[in-house]
């Protein structure tokens, strides 16, 4: 039984883009998931490491990240935020974030202090204790950029933020802030705020699996080139 094999010659050209494009974002996933797991390996060597002091000088987010760290100064109460729509093991409430004055320093940094229910009135924020004398304050560096699903253009409501902007907020308050939000951990404020702060998983999974996908995209693109393609030769004797 004979067969022939002659693709037109702009099939070969789209087949073998078409392939070349998801063999690409094949590796491109999958160097996004090298990425997700050198940096997870940071997050779990920066957590044995003890606490670094955070410095009154300016810093880089990227120089702290996912760091322990360590800051000693006063709160400033006034210019506290609740976040808005945080659920913590269903209920919903706040996060409560609110500025350290850096000792000896001009600089403040933002602290998210943890969750506080919401009350059955929901134009009453909840009442959160501010020591008044300077304290220390240890906790993990986090990008400051909070972002929620947002169900309209205001995000500021007096001191109910829908999202955190850096930059918004230093621009109504006329603080001069570190570029970072700390998470507090250490629990010797006695405020009742909870601070069970999530560890996120690597989501190189998610990137490993997204490249399986587009090999097997490659992988389908040639097998269906070469199935309508090669055809049986039909001439008689």
């Amino acid at each position: 039984m004979n067969y022939q094999f002659k693709p037109r010659w702009w099939i070969v050209l789209l087949t073998i883009a078409l392939t070349l494009i998801f063999v690409r974002l094949g590796l491109w996933q999958l160097s996004r998931a090298n990425e997700k797991e050198l940096r997870q390996e940071r997050i779990e060597r920066y957590a044995r490491e003890p606490a670094i002091t955070l410095p009154s000088t300016p810093i880089k987010l990227e120089d702290f990240q996912y760091r322990q760290v360590e800051v000693r100064g006063n709160f400033i109460e006034d210019h506290a935020i609740y976040l808005d729509n945080k659920i913590h093991q269903g209920i919903a409430g706040y996060e409560v974030v609110a500025p350290i004055k850096i000792a000896n320093s001009s600089r403040y940094v933002l602290v998210n202090r943890g969750w506080i229910a919401a009350g059955t009135d929901r134009s009453q924020l909840p009442t959160v204790f501010f020591p008044k004398e300077e304290v220390i304050v240890t906790g993990i560096v986090t990008s400051p950029a909070i972002k929620t699903m947002q169900l309209s253009r205001e995000i500021v409501v007096g001191k109910l933020w829908v999202n955190l902007d850096l930059e918004h907020y230093q621009e109504i308050t006329g603080l001069t802030l570190q570029p970072i939000l700390l998470l507090q951990q250490d629990n010797q404020i006695k405020d009742g705020l909870i601070r069970q702060w999530v560890r996120p998983d690597s989501g190189a999974s998610k990137n490993i699996g997204y490249a399986f996908q587009w090999f097997f995209l490659a992988a389908t693109t040639c097998i269906i080139f070469l199935v309508l393609n090669v055809k049986r030769n039909s001439s008689k004797k």
